[in-house]
């Protein structure tokens, strides 16, 4: 539209008079309103409605085949079933809410219904949906269970795959968990490792980062030994987890590897060993310390994998990874090579959730540490990228940890703690969740909720390469609440694992010299100077959001005893 307003709107009308029509007229539909480029349509047969769908999603690829690239018109559809009250033309309900959340969260080209509707087709019709767990929805009171169709991986009988069919692989990264073997030879333990599987599927679909295959495809394989390259392929993945659970009197040892199927080489591979008191609370463990650790080894393998893609012939997905490397490394430098990358991603897709969510949090750590050359504007970018990024994916946890970020050095001190608490929730394993958790709590002043919040993100990423950005956080924690013999040893930490960042010795000085140790923060300034040479403690209380005013003052006030100008 901002291209060529006048094109697209015709472009829209020809789709909607030579195709969308009638489809819907041949399926029984009825277009009940419209508003702007979104179409409400009422069916009587929820089957009809999925088909009606299908063929309108497919229509457009044979429309789009012979458009540029840029002028490609993409489609969402969302299809739910319930009760509706009709007025006059109109219909409203809880039903038709449901109904456009779905529509908002489904794939460009693809197509999101809710568990109702595929009960009601499952079986019927020669399409398969993924099934992408429950998603909590905006101004709905309960999780919908959300299953998900894209033409670009499309199966063809029932839910599951043919043992003859080779799909093709979707448009990021894709990963099916085969079922944990018992090793146990106790056929009651069976419960335990189906039940494991089971809850690392769920775990990984809060991940948004690849596409996890349904549990009713992935335990069609339940028994049998595999072949994991002819997995990858019938499934249409790239990665494989499996993994055995071997019980022995009052322990149980569980092994899991992350294969890449194309080549059968182990990405990562890990053994536990536990005591067996509460199965259920080791069952939880394991999961969550699975989950966790799958995400940033296929990660270092998708990396390893794009490294030899020329970079223009890099799409969206492999834009965004680059650009989420890139920032993790925490450098000025990093940050501005991120958002060059993840701003590529978005022209080329500018619906890409996690695009969108990379750029506004990308955008944080510049205003954060004083890269940016226009903090305000880029904050108002920042905010309206997490939230265009949560209008498509309103349960998306990277979203919600970008939009939370932004709300704190906005001064919202509790809309960004309500955007936190929203994103763990969400993504328990998400390590960043709780680091920008922990964070939130630190200038709220509730620094004992926020080294718990900062341990449990240390945990689920212990090797974070940006760990120094988080560190830091608790050293100002500990400032705040007149804990600095803690908030020096926090300091001297993330100054060790990020010297470059002058916010890291700025804190430690500050702790230093409110703990006496004024040699040691002279030292801290002037390399909090040398990084920074234009800093003074004034800029600094206007940027860092500490909500309590006492304890800005008193920062601002150590700074300028340990050596930094004032003005």
């Amino acid at each position: 539209m901002g291209a060529d307003e006048a094109g697209t709107l015709a472009a829209m009308r020809a789709h909607r008079t030579e195709l969308w029509n009638p489809l819907i007229e041949q399926y029984g539909g009825r277009v009940v309103g419209t508003a702007g480029d979104s179409l409400l349509i009422e069916y009587a047969s929820a089957v009809a409605a999925v088909e009606s769908s299908v063929a309108v999603q497919r229509g457009m690829i044979e429309r789009n085949a012979d458009v540029p690239e840029n002028r490609h018109m993409l489609l969402r559809i969302g299809v739910n079933i319930g009760e509706v009250v009709i007025d006059g033309d109109d219909i409203f309900g809880d039903g038709i809410n449901v109904a456009a959340r779905l529509q908002a969260i489904a794939d460009s080209g693809g197509i999101a219904i809710s568990g109702n509707i595929h009960e009601q087709v499952s079986g019927k019709l020669n399409v398969a949906f993924s099934d992408d767990g429950e998603h909590e929805v905006k101004n709905i009171d309960r999780p919908v269970r959300v299953w998900r169709w894209s033409p670009k991986a499309q199966i063809t009988a029932g839910d599951t795959a043919g043992a003859d069919q080779l799909l093709p692989l979707p448009d990021k990264p894709s990963i099916a968990v085969l079922p944990f073997d018992n090793m146990s030879g106790d056929p009651e333990q069976e419960y335990f490792s189906d039940g494991m599987t089971e809850d690392i599927i769920t775990e990984l679909s809060r991940f948004r980062n690849f596409h996890v295959i349904a549990r009713n495809s992935t335990f069609t394989y339940k028994g049998q030994a595999v072949d994991i390259k002819k997995v990858g392929q019938e499934l249409g993945v790239r990665y494989v987890l499996e993994g055995s659970v071997r019980k022995a009197g009052s322990r149980v040892r569980i092994t899991a590897q992350l294969i890449e199927a194309a080549t059968s080489k182990h990405v990562w591979a890990e053994r536990y060993d536990r005591e067996l008191i509460d199965i259920f609370d080791l069952q939880d463990e394991i999961t969550g310390t699975i989950a966790s650790a799958v995400l940033p080894a296929f990660e270092t393998a998708e990396l390893r994998r794009i490294d030899h893609v020329r970079p223009e012939n890099l799409d969206a997905w492999e834009l965004t990874l680059q650009a989420s490397y890139q920032n993790n490394k925490g450098t000025r430098k990093g940050f501005a090579a991120a958002r060059e990358l993840v701003e590529r991603a978005i022209t080329i897709d500018p619906h890409n959730v996690q695009a969108l969510a990379l750029l506004s949090y990308c955008i944080t750590w510049q205003v954060v540490m004083s890269y940016s050359t226009s903090p305000e504007e880029d904050m108002e970018k920042g905010i309206a990228g997490a939230r265009r990024a949560l209008e498509l994916d309103p349960s998306n946890a990277v979203a919600l940890r970008s939009l939370s970020g932004h709300l704190l050095l906005s001064w919202r001190h509790d809309e960004a703690l309500e955007a936190a608490e929203q994103c763990v929730e969400q993504n328990a394993n998400f390590d960043q969740g709780w680091m920008v958790y922990a964070t939130v709590l630190v200038y709220c002043g509730r620094f004992d909720e926020a080294v718990k919040a900062y341990e449990r993100g240390a945990i689920l990423n212990p090797r974070n390469p940006s760990m120094g950005l988080w560190t830091v956080q608790m050293s100002m924690g500990a400032f705040i609440v007149q804990r600095y013999e803690d908030g020096v040893t926090y300091g001297r930490r993330a100054a060790r694992q990020l010297p470059t960042y002058h916010g890291c010795h700025r804190i430690l000085a500050a702790n230093l010299s409110a703990s006496g140790h004024m040699e040691e923060a002279a030292s801290a300034i002037a390399e909090v100077i040398r990084l920074s040479p234009h800093q003074t403690a004034a800029d600094t209380l206007r940027t860092v959001p500490i909500r309590a005013d006492e304890a800005a003052e008193r920062y601002c006030r150590e700074l300028v005893r340990a050596g930094l100008p004032e003005e």
